[in-house]
């Protein structure tokens, strides 16, 4: 089976409030079995507009990249990170 990827172009603009987005996300992550593969700051961009730190997240299935997304946990993250970044997010199924 395929495995499902997390991608993300997160634009911070309160970095304190950001550290309680990533206890958070990071124990839903962990919670769904998924595994960090890019977390940079400040990554080569080169076209677009999808700027701000990447990251990029392997989940074992696309349903399971689903279920985190949709998830209680990472709900209540989300809605830390809404307040305090502008987000571009993708899920995706890998080949």
């Amino acid at each position: 089976m395929p495995k499902g990827y997390l991608i993300a172009h997160i634009r911070v603009h309160d970095k304190d409030a950001f550290e309680e987005f990533k206890q958070l996300s990071g124990a839903a992550i962990k919670a769904h079995n998924g595994k960090v593969l890019v977390r940079n700051p400040s990554p080569d961009h080169r076209e677009g507009g999808a700027e701000g730190l990447a990251i990029v997240i392997e989940f074992e299935s696309i349903d399971t990249a689903r279920a985190f997304y949709e998830s209680e946990a990472y709900s209540l993250a989300r809605s830390v990170r809404e307040k305090i970044s502008d987000t571009d997010l993708i899920l995706v199924e890998g080949l």
